[in-house]
């Protein structure tokens, strides 16, 4: 953060302080409380702490180029965030996924809720690559698989943000999800399109249309406020900004390594650990975690 930016924080806090000190402060309930909760954000920006860092998180890993190999990564990953949630008794919920014969996934999004899940894990963002023998390969070859994992905010309803009506496009499917158990498969899976910039979500958690409906647009905006944030960072570090998106597939953040040796190393913070079951299948990432804070 800037030192012109700081400042203005700490100008905009001493203010609130002076205006919560008055003694009819609290004569207006409904003011008083919107002044302590701009002053919460304030002091929560100050220490590095976004807006919904401390609320949960939507969770996406999309499989790369590779077909069964790197779907089943995308499983593997989807287990090493579920068991990284049970160790911190966080609740895991189901949103939509699109699974291979294997058990694989060719994605799948999920919903973290815990205390500042979205917090710390907003900087998993981004590609991960597997190296490991194919247990796919009759020939036993080395293969390297790719995914692509992307965190949003969970917000709690539409509404966050402005979005004009024309720039979505609304498609209804018959859910497979436990929206879907009824007798008649009810159109209730919602995909949502917003044109201007192809961001897509395909949500059948809900029981209703509508409730699917909201939530994917909540989750469109959740998207937008990430990729404003993203490019919002990087003007302020200098940095220009791609037309394409910041995850391109030929950067990975971090690399899992099963063979001919074994290690998991992040490329951005230098953090390697050579336990890899300890990372893949007991979710032990908060080294990780800890690390990309100073992003």
């Amino acid at each position: 953060m800037s030192t012109d930016k700081k400042n203005e924080i700490l100008k905009k806090i001493e203010a609130l302080e002076k205006q919560m000190g008055r003694a009819d402060f609290w004569n207006d309930k409904e003011t008083a409380q919107i002044v302590i909760k701009e002053f919460n954000q304030l002091k929560d920006e100050l220490e590095g702490v976004g807006k919904y860092d401390k609320g949960n998180a939507v969770v996406t890993i999309l499989s790369g180029a590779g077909g069964d190999d790197s779907e089943d990564f995308s499983r593997i990953l989807y287990n090493m965030y579920l068991k990284f949630s049970q160790n911190k008794n966080w609740e895991t919920f189901l949103i939509h996924s699109n699974e291979n014969d294997h058990g694989g996934y060719r994605n799948i999004t999920f919903e973290i809720v815990g205390n500042g899940a979205y917090g710390k894990l907003k900087n998993e963002s981004g590609v991960h690559r597997l190296v490991r023998i194919s247990p796919f390969n009759a020939q036993q070859k080395r293969h390297t698989s790719f995914s692509m994992v992307e965190v949003i905010p969970k917000l709690e309803k539409a509404g966050e943000i402005n979005i004009p009506e024309e720039d979505l496009k609304i498609e209804f499917a018959k859910s497979s999800g436990p929206g879907g158990q009824n007798v008649n498969k009810r159109e209730t899976a919602v995909r949502v399109v917003h044109i201007p910039t192809n961001i897509a979500v395909h949500v059948e958690s809900e029981r209703s249309q509508a409730q699917n409906r909201e939530r994917a647009i909540a989750m469109i905006e959740a998207k937008l406020i990430k990729k404003q944030e993203e490019d919002r960072l990087k003007q302020e570090k200098g940095m220009q900004i791609s037309a394409t998106t910041e995850n391109e597939w030929g950067s990975q953040i971090r690399s899992y390594v099963l063979h001919p040796y074994k290690q998991v190393k992040d490329h951005r913070t230098g953090v390697e650990i050579r336990d890899v079951d300890k990372v893949l299948e007991d979710g032990e990432i908060d080294e990780f975690v800890e690390a990309e804070k100073g992003l």
